[in-house]
């Protein structure tokens, strides 16, 4: 097939050279433009990633831009014309694309990581092969808004894990509570402003901001039943506390669950595999054999074992056991990697998604 022609606003951050990392080889888009703040505008992106001070690269993620892409002039991303774009990837903080997505997304798909759209009743959250059909909501959207492109945010990075391992349990047993306590890495917090090296060492930090309250609601909005043109809600109750720990990338949290149908340890486990085995359908290029992995070893996930397998695109499950404190209560302690299927690759793949089902050509 043709490359589509993609745009990368926010180049020069954290997100947005993550994006740079996951779609300049990809084989369904081209990076074509990209676009930062008007002190990186006019510049090359090699230019640009330069601290001005020490002359030093700031590049954060594996490997290295190519040539082409260190050679692109960078755009100011206000008032970017994004007419020859197929597909715009926006990595810029909320308040900013509050402001910006909207003006690109009169033309052109949008695929963000920012929370400034999450909650709008128009707008899906989708994680592919969990909420798929969510997707119809964009022609709403488009409808409602007189766009010609649409937003499209990712979850929260916390959410991505959580959201993916209770699907298979809701649509086999059902779920009445979710109760869940994050352990979460400090890349989650960016690289500036961040946690200050000082409070996280020897520490735990025992709340981030809006957090909780992200995860609650998006869980949610992601496992509802889209009907008659809006989310429906599932009959459940999500309840969590969210720590940041020093972990350099990887989420962990311990979930506590009570569905509605009884249920033991080995039948979760079926319900997983019955998960992945209709996941393996998917033809995406970002897809991971396995969405969840699932491990025996009671010493096990670890963020430094496995957070990154099948490229930091699964979520790895273990200590999955009975709770006796909950009723037909579940428990199990989960890793996602919170700066790939959390931010950017999550991302692309939700874009890949959109182009399988033909929103975005």
């Amino acid at each position: 097939m043709k490359k589509l022609k993609a745009g990368i606003v926010g180049a020069t951050g954290l997100v947005g050279q993550q994006f740079v990392a996951a779609l300049q080889d990809h084989p369904w888009f081209a990076i074509e433009r990209l676009a930062a703040s008007e002190r990186s505008a006019n510049q090359t992106y090699g230019s640009a990633l330069k601290d001005p001070r020490t002359g030093a690269t700031r590049w954060y993620c594996e490997g290295f831009p190519k040539r082409e892409v260190l050679e692109l002039q960078v755009e100011n991303a206000s008032g970017m014309d994004c007419s020859n774009l197929d597909v715009i990837f926006s990595g810029v903080e909320a308040d900013v694309a509050l402001k910006l997505e909207p003006e690109y997304a009169k033309n052109t798909p949008v695929i963000s990581t920012a929370a400034a759209f999450r909650y709008d009743e128009d707008t899906p959250i989708l994680i592919p092969a969990v909420n798929d059909q969510h997707a119809e909501m964009v022609r709403r959207q488009q409808e409602r808004r007189g766009w010609q492109g649409f937003i499209v945010p990712t979850a929260n990075c916390t959410t991505t894990g959580l959201a993916i391992t209770l699907k298979p349990i809701k649509d086999a047993f059902g779920i009445d509570i979710v109760i869940m306590t994050s352990m979460q890495a400090v890349s989650g917090a960016g690289r500036s402003p961040g946690v200050l090296a000082l409070d996280i060492i020897d520490n735990v930090i025992p709340f981030i901001p809006r957090e909780e309250e992200k995860v609650q609601s998006e869980t949610l909005k992601i496992l509802g039943e889209y009907r008659d043109g809006k989310i429906v809600p599932p009959d459940m109750k999500v309840s969590c506390t969210c720590t940041r720990v020093n972990v350099s990338d990887g989420h962990t949290e311990a979930v506590y669950v009570s569905t509605k149908k009884s249920c033991e340890v080995e039948d979760v486990k079926e319900a997983f595999r019955k998960f992945n085995e209709e996941h393996a359908k998917s033809k995406l290029p970002s897809s991971p054999r396995e969405m969840i992995v699932v491990t025996d070893d009671p010493f096990r996930p670890q963020p430094k074992l496995d957070r990154d397998n099948y490229g930091g695109m699964a979520t790895t499950v273990g200590r999955l056991r009975k709770d006796v404190a909950l009723e037909r209560g579940i428990k199990y302690v989960l890793v996602s990697h919170n700066t790939k299927i959390g931010a950017s690759k999550g991302a692309v793949m939700v874009a890949e998604l959109l182009v399988d089902k033909g929103y975005i050509k």
